[in-house]
């Protein structure tokens, strides 16, 4: 599976395909005089009857004040509206874009991932939302739930607790972080998609295990490692840049007493440009709980 777009929705997944083990996704501490901020990696999508938690995360959000994740204005219609406004470009066919031979495995994989109206629905689509519209398709025509992701779950439980819930990001931001790629950008991740149109079962249920494991290291060989490698430029744009972001904002929260729960898709917590090393970087130190 390696990059693609399973940067972006790979690890939006869940418990697919994987064995039922004790899972302990991995979580972190910074503390600094008054102040805790703990920092947990995420998916996204997940079964209704998936496991997740365990005591010292059970803990960790029982003594946090507020809930910090990526996004909160992500509700359908919006989400709607900024994919209508920034993913669709009619007036330039995606074929128009690509090679012969690529047009086929387009039409080849738009059938293989279920997409409803097959290729003529994509030729619409700029590259980006034509690369995530081939890899989502499939993961909720198998029943992953956006609304059972693991964002969504903490979300609910600290509203419930009377908690305030932030984001670091808006739906806006998120989704111009693509829509603003360079074109020749754009089209590689699109490209990098088809190339791994194929890919899947194997090591889709490794990216998983190691969620589940807390194994940091096999995140970021399967996904940041060969990103960066293969497309530095999108690797600086979806990781890096966004970490160095966040990173200013964990250190800023610190000035304040309390404790601050963050939650946040799992590629951003490991490998050599984490949100950790970023802290580091800072003077901050992380510790694993």
């Amino acid at each position: 599976m390696k990059i693609r777009c399973r940067l972006i929705v790979a690890l939006l997944l869940g418990l697919l395909l994987a064995a039922p083990v004790l899972a302990r996704p991995a979580l972190w501490a910074v503390r600094r005089a008054d102040t805790t901020i703990y920092l947990f990696g995420t998916v996204h999508l997940l079964p209704n009857d998936t496991d997740w938690r365990y005591p010292a995360l059970d803990r960790a959000l029982a003594a946090s004040d507020s809930l910090t994740i990526e996004l909160t204005d992500d509700d359908p219609l919006h989400m709607q509206a900024l994919v209508l406004q920034y993913g669709l470009d009619p007036a330039h066919p995606l074929s128009d874009k690509l090679s012969p031979r690529e047009n086929a495995t387009l039409a080849s994989a738009a059938q293989t991932a279920g997409v409803p109206g097959g290729v003529r629905t994509l030729q619409i689509m700029r590259p980006w939302l034509a690369a995530l519209t081939l890899a989502v398709t499939p993961l909720l025509k198998a029943g992953l739930d956006p609304a059972h992701g693991v964002d969504k779950l903490l979300k609910a439980q600290m509203l419930a607790a009377g908690k305030p819930v932030d984001g670091l990001e808006t739906a806006e931001q998120q989704i111009r972080f693509l829509a603003d790629l360079p074109p020749a950008v754009e089209l590689a991740f699109l490209r990098a998609t088809l190339h791994d149109a194929d890919k899947g079962s194997a090591e889709l249920t490794e990216l998983i295990g190691a969620w589940k494991a807390g194994d940091t290291a096999a995140i970021a060989r399967l996904e940041d490692e060969d990103l960066r490698r293969r497309e530095p430029q999108l690797y600086q744009r979806l990781l890096v840049e966004r970490n160095r972001n966040w990173a200013g904002r964990i250190a800023a929260m610190l000035q304040k007493p309390g404790t601050v729960f963050i939650a946040v898709g799992a590629a951003h917590l490991a490998g050599p440009d984490s949100v950790q090393v970023q802290l580091r970087k800072l003077g901050i130190q992380v510790v694993r709980e």
